[in-house]
């Protein structure tokens, strides 16, 4: 069920999306909310812009999150515990696993990625009950708006 909470966090990870559309990135975007329910990081896909593999919204916005919240001088910054991850699009494998071992309790995300989605689609790392820490997952939040981000560039490549 989605909450309505999630539909102004999810516009802010669509403007981010939007934002990776002018280095060539795909347009994936991600914002971490804070406890008290201030952003503390948002990201875009920069593999394209940066070169990195792994510069992941996802990614991006938890290594921000984990700095603003050392920055603020917390101790165990790198936990980003009370946290939310809100995403346009479901976590791939690698940015699942970030999120566990960055022990974020809440993943809000757009739309599933039936090829590399690892919330449910193609693997769900999140809810495994071998690993030491599980995650609260709410998907579909915006989701014909973030699929359509998508299509919209991927269509544009094939035609380029």
């Amino acid at each position: 069920m989605i909450d309505s909470s999630h539909l102004p966090l999810m516009d802010i990870a669509l403007a981010e999306a939007r934002a990776a559309l002018a280095t060539g990135d795909v347009p994936i975007g991600a914002v971490v909310i804070g406890p008290d329910s201030k952003v503390l990081a948002t990201g875009r896909n920069e593999r394209e812009a940066h070169g990195d593999p792994t510069a992941h919204a996802e990614l991006v916005a938890i290594r921000g999150a984990a700095r603003a919240l050392r920055d603020a001088e917390r101790g165990d910054s790198w936990r980003l515990e009370d946290c939310t991850l809100v995403v346009t699009l479901e976590p791939c494998a690698m940015c699942a696993g970030a999120i566990v071992l960055a022990r974020i309790p809440r993943v809000v995300f757009g739309a599933w990625d039936g090829k590399a989605g690892a919330v449910g689609s193609v693997f769900d790392i999140l809810r495994e009950p071998r690993l030491n820490h599980w995650v609260e997952v709410y998907p579909g939040v915006k989701e014909a708006e973030c699929a359509a981000l998508l299509t919209d560039f991927f269509r544009a490549r094939r035609h380029t």
